[in-house]
């Protein structure tokens, strides 16, 4: 037998029988540990309420691992720390599997079957893939550290904008503790790992077997060339090895027992929310069940299994933090923060082993661990937070099920609540007579059907922007018109339409929406079409997403596809080319809600328009405030409103002629912000549709109104 062939390293080399049994004891003791705060976890979740999911777990594991592995979602918008956690990823992973290899021989095959294969050609690439593996796993935390100490990032800041100076939990230095833990504690297993490697090489420097192959750990054997260097003799390396042993080995059963009560469950917890993401967390929100009393969340266990699972996932990154509209502009939200209230909130009072009282499960209010008024009224739902996180924290549909404990509480802006009130009287959240809704197809020079008696190629749904809104209107009337003269066949159900309730939905009002919902869905069983069109994303997203949990499936596109497809067909044509320099903005509802980017584009390009994107584009665009009911809700004097923000950012474009919106409530928000933001006259705000018909001349132009 070679050499070679021989090689291995012996676990528990020159240790007395003594202390071999302290280790195993300390190491099922950790164990023991471990086992038990997952019960606990597993324990608080159990506690959330009950949540049946959809869909395979084979197909839920699988797309798990497949983010897991490629890192794809922590890439995302920041490559470097995407980069960094990879190396730290797979360098731990790798040591893991290392480690459980030796067990695996040493307490399995060894004692029961005499079977050894941690020797010779395999023992020495497993030496090399490990050495790599610790390289990976230091680089990745060095990198973190500097990010964490040296780059000071906002989004790393926990700072929290719904709490003051003075208040207990306003910076939280707790994590920021926690967060260096949990890197110098792997950045020590790593490092001893690497000194105790060196110092046994230079204890074991006499034996061929071991000082020969030294190379097939080459950072161990740098170290230990650097150790005999200084004069370290073999018997002080054996000294040194026996302390590093003990010591490396302490710190390891430490962090395994520790996993569960520290950031380090993220390994799990963040796997498997992964595993049980909703891909339509905030498209389709859920309904409130049957058994559920009240509606909303009051109370911590109101919160599903799921949800609370969610808060354990959180690593604290501050995308969400980073992408929020409302943290953009001061409002009192971060949903980083909204979540890890919670978490602190389920800690506190789900991990005992008593439940508290219902009194003390309560999550409103302004307490540690609770969520203030404000701070939920603040959200646009605009899904900036959901898209972004990397673990699939779903941070809406827990903010709209709180909302709707307000909601039934009255806890609301006393103009939301007139909002409310006129939309469950009207059908519409301007108060108009429903006989008026299609008011605006009167002064055009051809009639529009009302597909309630007569079929129809097309149902287009109109929205309450688009039918009551002035300046709206004209646009409705071009679309109108452009579908005339593109030989559509197409109607609308005049005072059979009612709001569509997504934004109401989102207010937290369940009881008004599916009022709402339920007499859409009717008005669209009494018509007879092949499809329907929206010019309003908002329409758009509810009944394509939720109007199904209602009875009412049916095939629907925005304006923008279908008018590319009408291009497409030789329908529509363009004869007067625009050559503006424009920008676009990106509708929650149609782009990061329905991943409808571009179709828009490409009508601009059809148009002869230049198109410049903004740094916030696509799936990454800032919401105008209008979501979530906050076009109802008035903001605070003095304070900057997203829509604001966002014209600022298109100013900043040179040579800018027309921001383009496709959107009747983007409209209405930007043409505002436009004028107070000291804009006007430096570019205008167009709807999309008032640009197609520029290069599509109007043939009858003279009998439409101005």
């Amino acid at each position: 037998m070679s050499r070679t062939d021989a090689v291995t390293r012996i676990l528990f080399e020159a240790f007395s029988v003594a202390e071999v049994r302290l280790f195993y004891v300390l190491g099922y003791g950790a164990i023991a540990i471990f086992c038990y705060g997952v019960y606990v976890q597993i324990r608080k979740y159990w506690r959330g309420a009950a949540l049946q999911l959809e869909g395979s777990l084979w197909s839920r594991l699988g797309d798990m691992a497949a983010k897991v592995l490629n890192h794809r979602t922590i890439d995302r918008r920041d490559p470097a720390a995407g980069g960094a956690h990879r190396l730290i990823f797979y360098g731990f992973v790798l040591l893991f599997l290392g480690t459980t290899t030796i067990t695996l021989q040493y307490d399995i095959l060894e004692p029961l079957f005499g079977i050894q294969f941690w020797q010779g050609k395999f023992y020495l690439w497993f030496s090399l893939v490990l050495d790599a593996a610790g390289v990976a796993l230091i680089g990745g935390l060095a990198y973190m550290m500097y990010r964490r100490g040296w780059l000071a990032l906002p989004k790393l800041d926990y700072a929290r904008p719904d709490r003051l100076p003075e208040d207990p939990d306003f910076n939280r230095p707790q994590y920021r503790r926690e967060d260096w833990a949990f890197l110098w504690t792997l950045m020590i297993i790593g490092l001893t790992g690497y000194l105790l490697e060196a110092a046994r090489l230079v204890w074991l420097q006499a034996r061929p077997d071991v000082w020969d192959t030294r190379w097939w750990s080459p950072v161990g054997a740098l170290i230990a060339e650097g150790m005999s260097a200084l004069g370290l003799t073999a018997h002080g390396g054996g000294s040194l090895r026996h302390g590093l042993w003990w010591f490396h080995g302490l710190i390891a059963l430490v962090f395994i027992a520790l996993i569960p009560f520290t950031k380090v469950k993220h390994i799990f917890t963040a796997a498997a929310s992964l595993m049980v993401r909703d891909p339509l967390a905030a498209q389709r929100l859920a309904r409130v069940p049957e058994s559920q009393a009240r509606p909303g969340a009051a109370k911590i266990t109101d919160l599903n299994w799921k949800q609370l699972l969610n808060l354990d996932a959180c690593t604290k990154c501050g995308r969400c933090h980073e992408a929020c509209p409302a943290t953009a502009v001061g409002a009192p939200l971060s949903p980083r923060d909204v979540i890890l209230s919670l978490r602190e909130f389920a800690n506190a009072t789900l991990e005992s082993g008593v439940l508290p009282a219902a009194a003390e499960l309560d999550i409103h209010g302004k307490a540690p661990g609770q969520v203030a008024m404000e701070t939920l009224w603040s959200c646009r739902t605009c899904m900036a937070c959901v898209e972004i996180c990397p673990v699939a924290v779903e941070h809406v549909p827990i903010i709209v099920q709180m909302r709707r404990k307000l909601v039934e509480d009255g806890a609301m802006d006393p103009l939301l609540a007139k909002t409310l009130q006129t939309i469950h009287k009207t059908g519409n959240s301007f108060g108009e007579s429903k006989r008026k809704r299609g008011g605006w197809s009167k002064s055009l020079p051809f009639p529009v059907k009302d597909a309630r008696k007569e079929p129809v190629d097309v149902l287009w749904f109109v929205g309450d922007y688009a039918s009551f809104d002035p300046r709206n209107q004209k646009v409705t009337q071009l679309f109108a018109s452009l579908l005339h003269e593109a030989g559509v066949d197409f109607g609308i159900l005049y005072d059979g339409e009612s709001n569509a309730g997504n934004d109401v939905r989102r207010v937290g009002e369940e009881g008004l929406y599916e009022v709402l919902a339920n007499a859409n869905v009717a008005a669209l069983k009494g018509a007879t079409f092949k499809t329907i069109v929206t010019t309003d994303p908002h329409s758009y997203n509810t009944i394509r997403n939720e109007y199904p949990d209602f009875g009412g499936k049916y095939p629907i596109q925005h304006y923008t596809s279908f008018v590319k497809q009408l291009f497409a067909s030789g329908s529509l044509r363009v004869t007067q080319p625009l050559k503006y320099r424009t920008t676009f903005h990106d509708p929650c509802h149609l782009g990061r809600f329905n991943k409808g980017y571009e179709a828009p584009r490409e009508v601009l390009k059809l148009l002869g328009c230049e198109l410049v994107e903004m740094g916030r584009s696509r799936a990454n665009s800032f919401c105008c405030g209008a979501g979530g009911g906050r076009i109802w809700i008035p903001d605070p004097v003095g304070s900057e409103k997203p829509a604001q923000n966002r014209i600022k950012e298109a100013a900043a474009i040179p040579g800018l002629e027309v921001y383009v919106v496709s959107c009747p409530k983007d409209l209405t928000m930007f043409e505002d912000a436009l004028k107070t933001t000291g804009n006007e006259g430096k570019f205008v705000v167009k709807e999309l549709i008032e640009l197609i018909r520029e290069a599509i001349p109007e043939r009858r132009a003279a009998a439409l109104p101005a």
